[in-house]
């Protein structure tokens, strides 16, 4: 006797692998999640203003005497 097969399992097996590997293809195209982008983003206004306030205040940009 042989064992039976439920066609309807292994279809939707097949889709989900599908689903898996587009989602990967997908993660691999677009990116970091959007956490990581925020915090990149967070730090990089943070050094822009430390550095601003490290700037001299006297107005002279020249640096020609």
């Amino acid at each position: 006797m042989s064992n039976v097969t439920n066609l309807n399992q292994f279809r939707k097996a097949k889709a989900k692998r599908e689903a898996r590997e587009e989602a990967d293809r997908n993660a691999v195209k677009f990116g970091r999640p959007k956490a990581d982008k925020e915090l990149e983003r967070a730090r990089a206004e943070k050094s822009k203003r430390d550095l601003d306030g490290h700037k001299s205040g006297d107005g002279d940009d020249d640096t020609a005497p």
